[in-house]
């Protein structure tokens, strides 16, 4: 079957990427970890101390890397393993199991949805939607987007560049036009032209975290009073070069808006993608999307096994 050779072409593809991706974060997460494990013949308390503070300095975060520690311990004993080689398997285990997404994150694709990608500005959220746009086009979606950040000019021009570029329709105004219009103007299109998807851009102030709010508050009232019956998806477009400031971001944004899922950007540029784990162990929101490059088909689905299996990669 031609397009089942072509899909598993590119997943064998983007993991290849992951790989090369992940290196400086594997260099990071792992030469720490390793460097503990060969330091160690036993597993006493030294030894979880130093494993913890390696994995604290990869940016796994404080309570992570407590949480993953604890459970480690609990497996050593269960498993009865004596040498410090064991542990490095174990500790795989644990990733993934924390990095585990649910079945369904996915479901809002095949429905008639709503989009709403947020984030501050810089983190690479017109890019997002850019991808984002053309990858469903490319599965056979009717695709609309909306340019919601009216309050900088080069969002909505950027957005017109990944509209032709992903061949899908572009819904905006004129620069600090109401952004509550074009989100209506945009619900309008998507209904009579019954698209799959509307993606909408919005504003990324976060210093002025009160008008950021009013504003998100205003649009998600006209989504669910023009739109009702549309799912209703949120995604956080977080730039992981910024480590444990991305964790910091993905609070204040939980505090304002009911996200469903993060985008994790620059993946390729970074030695702190331990923060996927911290954001996904600490927050419990689903790690979604991935960046691993600047290419339009760099940005995939999250997939917790590629990601650990990718990091743990000799």
């Amino acid at each position: 079957m031609p397009q089942e050779q072509e899909e598993g072409k590119k997943k064998r593809g983007f993991f290849g990427k992951l790989v090369k991706g992940l290196t400086k974060t594997r260099n990071n997460i792992l030469g720490g970890v390793d460097q503990v494990l060969s330091s160690f013949t036993k597993i006493d308390e030294d030894f979880y101390e130093e494993l913890e503070e390696a994995l604290i300095v990869a940016d796994l975060g404080v309570n992570t890397a407590m949480t993953i520690i604890e459970d480690l311990r609990e497996k050593v004993k269960e498993n009865k393993i004596k040498d410090t080689a064991g542990v490095r398997e174990l500790l795989m285990e644990e990733l993934k199991e924390l990095m585990k997404n649910e079945d369904n994150l996915y479901e809002f694709t095949e429905k008639k949805s709503v989009v709403l990608v947020i984030g501050v500005n810089g983190v690479g959220k017109t890019t997002t939607i850019g991808k984002l746009a053309n990858q469903y086009k490319q599965k056979g979606k009717k695709v609309i987007l909306a340019a919601a950040d009216t309050f900088r000019a080069a969002a909505i021009d950027q957005l017109a560049e990944w509209s032709n570029r992903a061949g899908v329709e572009l819904i905006s105004q004129q620069e600090n036009s109401d952004p509550g219009a074009v989100v209506f103007d945009a619900v309008q299109a998507a209904k009579a032209r019954e698209a799959d998807l509307l993606i909408c851009d919005t504003a990324g102030r976060l210093h002025n975290k009160k008008n950021l709010m009013e504003e998100l508050r205003k649009i998600f009232k006209i989504i669910n009073r023009e739109y009702p019956e549309a799912h209703k998806e949120v995604l956080l477009v977080l730039d992981s070069t910024t480590g444990q400031n991305a964790l910091q971001q993905a609070k204040q944004f939980k505090d304002i808006a009911d996200i469903t899922g993060i985008v994790l950007t620059k993946l390729d540029g970074t030695a702190k993608g331990g923060i996927a784990v911290a954001i996904q162990t600490e927050l419990n929101i689903p790690v979604k999307y991935i960046g691993v490059g600047e290419g339009i088909d760099d940005m995939q689905q999250f997939n917790s096994e590629d990601f650990v299996s990718a990091l743990f990669e000799e």
